[in-house]
């Protein structure tokens, strides 16, 4: 009997051994680690992979971590939870849509997204109570006095300033939490409704506006080519018209040079011809300068009477020179 209770005895301090040497295995993940505390004081932060702590006087210090559920019927829960190992990764938190008020007065809903990183653990655990419910507030707030010192237009167009001074701003404030805000995003703005319509409005406008001027700086450009057409249509008609004149001057001029050289040919074979009689050259072109003259006058169909002048005595010495002329050609022997 007294065997069977020794053994028992032992067998009960085996299991008590080996439930506490199991207990005393702790194995951490990669990107993980744990804040342990003997006799209630900070004493380590293990690192990733088997670690060994003792059971009773050690425990682990637990931290309130954040999670977002979303059921089958789209509906998101957030859940908070109280875990002892922290997790060193990147983490975001979502936010529920907040009320701000711009500068001009205007209520607007926001929802934002914040990217952060533990960095330090033991500030994470000792510094701040509820670190998750820490960061919502400050975030919140400091969200509502960003927003509070732009106007509307502003909140609309610069979601990259407002990020950046956020950003700024939470990771200034979160450092002693051992926290670091790598970036703050703006996932909507959402002004009331008839600042919308208004907006809209303001939109259309403004497209009409622009349109107007694309038309108008149309209409100018076409009228400005037109006119230049019209302008250089105008020059080639100038310059052909230019050439023109200048190509019938100069037909004119080489005409009359031509006539010119052709009439004093003829005069001087005539000046060659009289020269063999004692007739003046001079008296003899007159003469026939005066016979033509003469055939224009009486070429006419109403012309009756014709008047002579004096100087007709000339005329008929010089048609004496004429026929004395051909006299002598005629009796010019042929060789």
């Amino acid at each position: 009997m007294n065997e069977i209770i020794i053994t028992i005895i032992i067998a009960i301090i085996c299991m008590i051994v080996i439930i506490y040497v199991l207990r005393g295995f702790r194995i951490v993940s990669q990107s993980e680690t744990m804040i342990i505390e003997r006799l209630g004081k900070y004493n380590r932060a293990l690192r990733s992979g088997i670690n060994i702590v003792l059971p009773i006087l050690e425990k682990p210090r637990s931290i309130k971590t954040r999670f977002v559920r979303e059921d089958v019927n789209g509906m998101v829960h957030i859940i908070n939870r109280s875990l002892y190992k922290i997790d060193l990764r990147e983490q975001v938190y979502d936010f529920p849509r907040q009320n701000v008020i711009t500068k001009d007065n205007v209520q607007t809903e926001i929802n934002a997204l914040l990217y952060f990183q533990i960095v330090d653990p033991v500030d994470a655990v000792y510094e701040i109570d509820n670190l998750p419910n820490a960061i919502e507030k400050l975030t919140q707030t400091t969200l509502r006095n960003v927003i509070g010192e732009l106007e509307l237009d502003e909140t609309l167009t610069s979601r990259d300033t407002i990020n950046a001074r956020l950003r700024t701003v939470l990771d200034e404030a979160t450092s002693k939490w051992g926290v670091k805000v790598n970036r703050v995003e703006l996932q909507d703005i959402t002004p009331p409704e008839r600042v919308r319509r208004a907006m809209e409005q303001q939109m259309q406008a403004e497209r009409k506006r622009r349109a107007d001027i694309l038309n108008a700086e149309g209409e100018k450009q076409s009228a400005i080519l037109r006119s230049e057409g019209e302008k250089q249509s105008l020059i080639n008609e100038a310059s052909a018209m230019k050439e023109s004149e200048i190509l019938k001057a100069e037909g004119l001029a080489k005409s009359k040079i031509m006539q010119a050289e052709a009439e004093a040919e003829s005069i001087r074979q005539i000046a060659e011809a009289v020269a063999q009689t004692n007739t003046n050259p001079t008296t003899y072109v007159l003469a026939l300068k005066y016979i033509e003259t003469l055939k224009e006058l009486t070429s006419g169909k109403d012309n009756k009477t014709i008047y002579l002048p004096y100087e007709a005595t000339n005329l008929l010495g010089s048609i004496g020179g004429i026929k004395d002329l051909f006299d002598v050609k005629s009796t010019t022997p042929t060789k």
